[in-house]
C-alpha cells in the first residue's frame, strides 16, 4: 500500500472534522430525549437515567397521531404524483418526437431559477379562490390537503430533467419492439421504460418524500385548522404550549421521531439513489 500523501491526509481529516460537525447535534439530540427534566440544566451529556418514556410522553402530545396520519397521507400522495406526472413528462421529451419539445424543455429547465419564495404569495391567492366543493369541509382550497398535494402531479422541472436524461440512455429498439406488437405509448413508458428507470424513479422518491415529509412552510400557509396539521406544524407546538420554553426533552424525542421516517426510506433506496445519480448526466450513452 503505497504511502499517504500530506493532501490525503489534509482531506481526511477535513472529512472527519465535517463530519464530527454534523454528527455532533445529532447525538445532542439523542442524549437530550433520554434526559429528566432535572439534568436538561447541565451540560452532561450522559443522562443519570434513561428516560425512554420521553418518547412515548411526546407520541401523546396534542394530537399527534392524526398529525402523523396527515403528513402520511400527504406526503405519500405528493410521492406517488411526482413520480407519475413528472416521469411520463420526461418520457415526452426523451423519447417522443414533436415539434416545439427542444424549446419547451429549454423552458421547463429555466423555470428552475424561479425562487419558490416568489410564487408563494400568487399561490396562495389562487388556491384561495379556488372552489373546493366542500372537501374536507371548506369552500375554498385553503384548509384542505389540495395546495399541498395537487401541484405534485403537474411535474417538478428537476425530476424530468433528471428522468429524462435517465431515460436518453435505454435503447429506443426496446420500445419499437414493444409498439410493433402492439403497445401503445402508455404502455411502452409503464412496462419498459418506467421500470428501467428505477435509479432515477428511487431519488424522486428520496427527494419528494424528504420535501412533503419535513415540509413546515406550506401546512404553516394553507393549514388553518389544528386536526389537519403536520408533524412539522406539531413540533411547532411543543413550544407555543409550553410559552416559548419548550421541554426539549419531549421536542427531542418527537424530532427524532420525525426524523426516523426519513433516514428508513433513505436507507431503502440509498443504492438506486447513488445509481440515479450517477447515470442520470449520462444521457445517450
Amino acid at each position: 500500500m503505497g504511502k499517504l500523501s500530506v493532501g490525503k491526509i489534509l482531506g481526511l481529516l477535513l472529512m472527519l472534522w465535517v463530519t464530527f460537525l454534523f454528527i455532533v447535534p445529532f447525538l445532542w439530540m439523542i442524549s437530550t430525549s433520554l434526559k429528566e427534566p432535572s439534568d436538561l440544566a447541565g451540560m452532561n451529556w450522559i443522562p443519570s437515567r434513561l428516560a425512554f418514556e420521553n418518547y412515548v410522553d411526546a407520541f401523546r402530545f396534542g394530537m399527534w397521531p392524526q398529525w402523523t396520519l396527515n403528513t402520511v397521507i400527504i406526503t405519500l400522495t405528493a410521492v406517488i404524483g411526482q413520480v407519475l406526472s413528472s416521469s411520463l413528462v420526461a418520457y415526452s421529451f426523451a423519447r417522443l418526437r414533436w415539434h416545439g419539445r427542444d424549446v419547451l424543455f429549454s423552458i421547463v429547465l429555466a423555470t428552475m431559477m424561479l425562487p419558490s419564495v416568489v410564487t408563494m404569495i400568487p399561490q396562495f391567492v389562487l388556491f384561495s379562490k379556488l372552489p373546493a366543493f366542500g372537501f374536507m369541509g371548506s369552500k375554498v382550497w385553503i384548509n384542505t390537503f389540495l395546495p399541498l398535494t395537487v401541484p405534485a402531479f403537474t411535474g417538478n422541472a428537476f425530476y424530468i430533467f433528471l428522468l429524462r436524461q435517465f431515460m436518453r440512455g435505454i435503447p429506443m429498439e426496446l420500445s419499437e419492439a414493444a409498439k410493433m406488437d402492439g403497445a401503445s405509448e402508455l404502455r411502452v413508458w409503464w412496462s419498459i421504460v418506467l421500470p428501467l428507470t428505477k435509479p432515477a424513479v428511487a431519488t424522486v422518491v428520496i427527494f419528494t418524500f424528504q420535501g412533503a415529509w419535513q415540509d413546515f412552510m406550506g401546512p404553516l400557509l394553507y393549514l388553518q385548522s389544528e386536526k389537519l396539521y403536520t408533524l412539522q406544524l406539531g413540533l411547532r407546538q411543543f413550544e407555543a404550549a409550553a410559552g416559548g420554553s419548550p421541554a426539549w426533552n419531549w421536542l427531542m424525542a418527537a424530532s427524532l421521531l420525525v426524523m426516523l421516517p426519513v433516514l428508513l426510506v433513505f436507507v431503502l433506496f440509498q443504492r438506486y439513489f447513488i445509481e440515479g445519480i450517477s447515470f442520470s448526466g449520462m444521457g445517450g450513452r
